[in-house]
């Protein structure tokens, strides 16, 4: 039979658990882990081990859409760039349970314009795309 592995975040999920508690309890040798490149994976019998029980079965995971993309806004000077930036990103690091938005910006001096780049789900980032068009204004 195949040895069954679990990340650290399945581990918090089924164990309704923070990421970083379970991280923890890798670190501090009370769940054993196994490190594969920069990740850890937990044996079901680990887990079992560390639960004291039969560990869950992890439920099915449901069809997800994401999306990546990057607005370029140009003509844009240093200062509105970084308010827009700040707004952006303030915005997006609002604590939600279900928060799968992700926001950085880079701007460039010498052709004053300002890119953003997201990364998250259809809702989430479609939302974003409003409320940057409505900081930017109307487009000519």
């Amino acid at each position: 039979m195949a040895q069954q592995y679990y990340s650290i975040d399945q581990v918090a999920e089924l164990l309704d658990l923070h990421v970083r508690t379970v991280r923890g309890y890798v670190r501090d040798g009370r769940l054993k882990a196994t490190r594969i490149g920069k990740q850890y994976r937990i044996t079901r019998e680990d887990l079992e081990a560390f639960t004291g029980g039969s560990a869950p079965a992890p439920s099915p995971a449901a069809p997800r859409a994401e999306m990546s993309g990057i607005v370029q806004i140009d003509g844009i000077d240093r200062d509105a760039a970084s308010r827009l930036a700040n707004t952006l990103i303030a915005g997006v690091n609002i604590p939600r349970a279900d928060a799968r938005l992700h926001v950085q910006t880079v701007y460039d001096e010498q052709r004053a314009a300002l890119k953003v780049v997201i990364l998250g789900d259809l809702e989430d980032t479609a939302e974003l795309l409003k409320v940057i068009k409505a900081l930017i204004g109307p487009s000519t």
